[in-house]
């Protein structure tokens, strides 16, 4: 499972899902150009000394991301307010690449039209968007949840009352 990122906008929000890649044992994807250079202080803070314990590629333009993962083939599972179907009915994979917009403006058509699905978080019609380092944690649980082996239960022994 690995996480892409469209020309992301806000440090902070790129530091955080890079965090949670890192935490989760998830490859991550930065598709140039991004509104802030890497080395920016928000983006390090926000990623704490994480940013040292997760694997970032970074892609240059969305054409060389493209073919990239078209070399590869894996999948590309778009995370947008403009979704087909909720992405808890989806099915996913373990080559899945789960793909966030930039946080001001989401993706072009072009990149669009490319994702083998377009998926959508349900919230209340009446409000706009969930912040996008939210909307990759539950995208990244629901994914996992459906792909990773269950882990062992353990017993414990009751407890006295």
């Amino acid at each position: 499972m690995q996480i892409a990122l469209f020309q992301p906008d806000i440090p902070q929000n790129t530091g955080t899902i890079l965090r949670l890649c890192a935490c989760l044992d998830l490859a991550a994807h930065i598709i140039e150009p991004a509104g802030f250079p890497v080395s920016d202080r928000h983006f390090r803070r926000s990623g704490m000394d994480y940013l040292d314990r997760v694997g970032i590629t970074r892609h240059d333009s969305w054409a060389h991301f493209a073919a990239w993962r078209a070399a590869n083939g894996f999948r590309l599972m778009l995370f947008t307010t403009k979704g087909s179907h909720s992405y808890l009915d989806q099915h996913y994979m373990t080559s899945d690449i789960l793909l966030f917009g930039r946080e001001s403006a989401g993706v072009p058509d072009e990149v669009a039209a490319s994702a083998d699905a377009r998926l959508v978080i349900p919230i209340r019609p009446d409000l706009r968007s969930l912040n996008v380092a939210m909307a990759a944690a539950m995208a990244a649980g629901e994914a996992l949840r459906q792909t990773r082996a269950a882990p062992v239960q353990t017993i414990l022994p009751e407890m006295p009352e």
